[in-house]
């Protein structure tokens, strides 16, 4: 698999205007135990107002690099007519989720890694 490019320290990434945005937007986000590992990736279709009308998340250890599940993803992002596609720079944070499978508030207890760095826990800091 071809590794990607990855941004400068410092450097914003490119974005259209919202005006030349072209939408319905895709999303797709990876979520990992660590920063190295996908195990989760949510791929949500969002509006010019930003209202989220579909979410849809794939969970597994081999969820970045399965075939099945790409094309998966691939025909979600169509069957919901994205006109862009939007995608996470690397790994934004564990898989488990706040409210649900951890107290609101508080680090995931199942990934020590992401301790302080997401979250609303990591607002208070």
């Amino acid at each position: 698999m071809a590794k990607r490019k990855r941004r400068e320290p410092g450097k914003k990434p490119f974005r259209l205007p919202p005006s030349e945005s072209k939408y319905p937007v895709a999303t797709v986000a990876h979520y990992g135990p660590d920063s190295r590992t996908v195990t989760k990736i949510a791929v949500g279709i969002v509006n010019q107002h930003n209202m989220v009308l579909a979410l849809e998340r794939w969970a597994g250890p081999d969820v970045a690099t399965n075939p099945e599940i790409a094309a998966q993803i691939q025909q979600f992002i169509a069957q919901h007519e994205a006109k862009s596609v939007v995608i996470t720079d690397g790994i934004i944070g564990c898989p488990h989720e706040e409210g649900i499978d951890f107290p609101e508030g508080e680090d995931c207890p199942f990934c020590p890694f992401w301790k302080g760095k997401q979250g609303s826990a990591a607002y208070r800091r």
